[in-house]
């Protein structure tokens, strides 16, 4: 089985060999590819034009000409998907929306954290989407300052951030709290055990590709 995975941060590589190994995979289930340069764009333009779009989408289909099933782990470039998944050699599993699925499902109050700007309208367009089946109450929160740390490559102060404002989402009663994107995944780490922990995206992509390959092998 070969999961490929997209990514624009090289560091959200380990996060999702951590994540293969909790859920058992052998090593070298997943390949890692890193466009950082297409996150870049999308951020300097403030949006995923369709320029990018189209590239992304290009860059997917050619990963699932050899691969079981492919991850594309960042909400920004999170709608490309819609453009390959019908036609594709291989599932493309979109990492945020799984992680929306799986987020809504106990109803309630969600609050959605996320570092980068450019993901804000994506992300909460998906999880809108996700809690009309359930009624669940969807709030996008921008970690302000954090993105800056982590372009600085100060990856202490970026998680320090994000698990600061995982303890004042807790504080509000939210029923559910989710990362938006897998660099922010460490911040777990940081909480006290009276925290419950967010559900992060790795986890519930490479869940969902593992099922999409198995119902595949099933046919």
């Amino acid at each position: 089985m070969t999961i490929a995975c997209l990514h624009t941060a090289e560091s959200n590589i380990a996060v999702y060999e951590a994540a293969a190994k909790a859920l058992g995979l052998p090593d070298g289930t997943l390949r890692h590819h890193v466009r950082a340069d297409l996150l870049l764009a999308a951020e300097k333009v403030g949006r995923l034009t369709e320029e990018i779009s189209a590239e992304t989408a290009a860059l997917l289909w050619h990963l699932a000409e050899d691969a079981d099933a492919v991850v594309l782990n960042c909400s920004t470039l999170g709608p490309a998907v819609s453009k390959v998944a019908a036609g594709a050699g291989a599932p493309i599993i979109r990492a945020d929306a799984t992680l929306a699925e799986q987020a809504v499902k106990a109803g309630g109050k969600v609050i959605v954290l996320c570092t980068v700007e450019t993901t804000i309208i994506p992300t909460t367009a998906l999880f809108e989407a996700a809690a009309k089946a359930t009624g669940a109450e969807i709030e996008v929160r921008l970690v302000l300052g954090a993105w800056t740390h982590f372009r600085a490559g100060n990856l202490a102060a970026y998680l320090s951030c994000i698990a600061d404002a995982v303890k004042v989402a807790h504080g509000e009663g939210a029923v559910t709290i989710a990362f938006a994107q897998a660099s922010m995944t460490d911040a777990a780490d940081l909480l006290s055990e009276e925290v419950e922990r967010p559900m992060t995206g790795p986890a519930t992509a490479l869940a969902a590709a593992i099922a999409k390959i198995a119902t595949a092998c099933s046919l």
